[in-house]
């Protein structure tokens, strides 16, 4: 679902007759369900072509987020794949400023995905660190001007099944919203127990719903 970001910069522009509602498009379209209708249907297809059509059981970097944003949304936004170049912010949180993204995803594909990717040449007690830190520092630098949260959760997946495990049942994270959201600002101050016990979770339910009931 499209989220509604305080935006500064020339690229904040809102497809028109939208009343300010759907980011400039190459569909023309204007309506917010809509677009969030095949955003949904896109990411689908994303998930099929990165979960089972060609899985990436290697290192990740950089340049595979780029990728699936570019798979997920390039008939969609011209933008797509691309580093914002627009400081974001929600509910009064700035996420990091648009300049500094180049050193930041530097340091991201290096303490992130390279030291734990890929996830089953890790030890199995440190998948769910692994994936909490991850997700987290991603949220924070929010690389591209929309859709980080849902590329957050597929690498998160990714991390998972790499890991040996199912995707995740992110189903308790939409039920408790502002824990979520106090489990990302922990994690800003280099504190990741909260958001590894939402990763936990996700990941017991995940497992739980392959193999049903016992």
């Amino acid at each position: 679902m499209t989220e509604r970001y305080q935006v500064s910069g020339a690229e904040g522009e809102f497809e028109p007759g939208s009343n300010e509602q759907v980011l400039r498009n190459l569909v023309g379209i204007t309506s917010p369900d809509d677009m969030d209708a095949l955003e949904l249907r896109l990411l689908g297809d994303l998930y099929d072509e990165v979960l089972f059509q060609d899985f990436p059981d290697r290192t990740l970097c950089v340049a595979d987020l780029q990728h699936w944003h570019r798979l997920w949304l390039g008939n969609v936004y011209a933008w797509a794949g691309q580093e914002r170049s627009v400081n974001l912010g929600k509910g009064g949180f700035q996420f990091a400023t648009a300049g500094l993204l180049p050193g930041l995803l530097r340091d991201f594909e290096r303490t992130c995905l390279v030291k734990w990717t890929p996830c089953g040449a890790i030890a199995p007690d440190e998948v769910v660190n692994a994936i909490a830190v991850t997700h987290v520092e991603l949220i924070l630098i929010h690389p591209f001007r929309e859709g980080n949260g849902r590329l957050s959760r597929l690498l998160a997946d990714v991390m998972a099944v790499q890991a040996g495990h199912e995707p995740l049942d992110y189903s308790t994270w939409e039920q408790n919203k502002p824990a979520y959201i106090g489990a990302i600002h922990a994690g800003l101050a280099g504190d990741y127990g909260p958001m590894a016990q939402f990763v936990a979770e996700a990941m017991a339910a995940g497992d739980a719903d392959l193999s049903g009931p016992a």
